[in-house]
């Protein structure tokens, strides 16, 4: 199949709490630069795929809130390659937007979904790897997945467990799909060589998706009647803001994937990185003093006897300065200064604290 028939899904919709003070609902993860290039998570990302996909097939799904800031960053995209959503739904709701769009344009289309906050490596495996899974899907009803092999046992990421061995470059039937395992499941998966790391970038046909949402999720699904008359005219907008207050919250994970007898994962030897919370970009800094200390500080640090923390500032003028701290993040703005142990999970259930109204205006 021509790669006429190839798109981008770009999804840049999210609000990046997990990367609460530097990630705000009005400019969240995705606009930031903080990739080693210093262009934003998205800009990285639409030029990533510009070397997969024909550029004027590359759509960024987003909210209707971030529509200058998207058109700020990417003001080559063509008005009608961006998808606006009302409200965030989470990515089952975002997916069907972008395959009833695509349908509409083109009923052959052959998505390629991706986030718009990865961090990847090695380029041409990368691309590789993509046509080699776009070819596969323009010829069969699967959904696929890339599945990065894994380097570690690391609890902030996704996991597949594959049917079978994943040597070269073919795909591998899916046999489950994990959510982020605790520390010690994570090394059981990794000791079995037979997990990948689920990378939430995806290849299929934008039919199969839909027909296997209208199965899995058809409380999705039934929402989007009436489709076909409303999206790419000026109806659109009014048919969202209809729809969208009743859409459920949920992933294109859990929608589908964990269901549908039709996943498979093409395995993935790129050095890849999900930016999702400040533990990943831990991991992803690339310069760690002696110490274990990783920094990214526009100004001066004075560390001592201190360990394996995360310490992030804006402040130019500043000098950051730590004693007696391990597997600490020090995260200091403008107007906030973040100082907790490096753990997701309670610094999860702390930073829902922002819902207070107290709090309004540094969220």
């Amino acid at each position: 199949m021509s790669d006429k028939h190839y798109y981008c899904v770009i999804m840049a919709g999210g609000i990046g709490s997990r990367f609460w003070p530097i990630s705000r609902v009005e400019k969240p993860k995705q606009f930031l630069g903080m990739t080693s290039s210093g262009d934003s998570f998205l800009r990285s990302t639409y030029e990533r795929m510009k070397g997969v996909i024909p550029e004027e097939n590359i759509l960024v799904v987003s909210l209707e809130r971030y529509r200058d800031e998207v058109k700020s960053q990417l003001p080559e995209l063509r008005d009608e390659n961006l998808l606006l959503e009302p409200y965030n739904r989470n990515t089952a709701p975002c997916l069907a937007f972008a395959a009833y769009s695509l349908i509409k344009r083109d009923p052959h289309a052959i998505m390629a979904v991706t986030p718009a906050d990865h961090v990847i490596g090695n380029l041409p495996a990368f691309r590789q790897t993509l046509d080699n899974a776009l070819a596969y899907a323009a010829g069969s009803d699967s959904l696929i997945t890339i599945g990065v092999v894994p380097t570690r046992a690391d609890s902030n990421f996704g996991y597949i467990q594959v049917a079978g061995p994943f040597d070269g470059d073919k795909p591998v039937k899916v046999k489950t799909f994990t959510e982020k395992p605790d520390a010690e499941l994570a090394q059981v998966f990794i000791d079995s060589g037979e997990f990948l790391w689920n990378s939430g970038v995806f290849v299929w046909k934008a039919s199969t998706i839909v027909e296997e949402m209208e199965k899995y999720a058809p409380e999705i699904t039934k929402l989007w009647s009436g489709w076909e008359s409303s999206l790419g005219t000026d109806a659109q907008k009014s048919f969202l803001e209809r729809i969208y207050p009743d859409m459920p919250r949920t992933s294109i994970d859990y929608a589908v994937m964990e269901k549908t007898g039709k996943a498979w994962v093409f395995p993935a030897n790129f050095p890849w990185a999900d930016i999702g919370n400040w533990d990943s970009l831990y991991d992803y800094l690339a310069d760690h003093d002696a110490s274990g200390n990783a920094s990214k500080i526009f100004g001066k640090a004075l560390l001592k006897d201190s360990a394996s923390n995360v310490i992030y500032s804006s402040g130019r003028q500043k000098l950051i300065a730590l004693c007696g701290l391990e597997d600490f993040m020090v995260i200091d703005m403008d107007d906030v200064l973040l100082v907790c142990p490096r753990d997701s999970e309670k610094l999860k259930a702390f930073l829902s604290e922002l819902a207070m109204p107290e709090y309004e205006g540094y969220r």
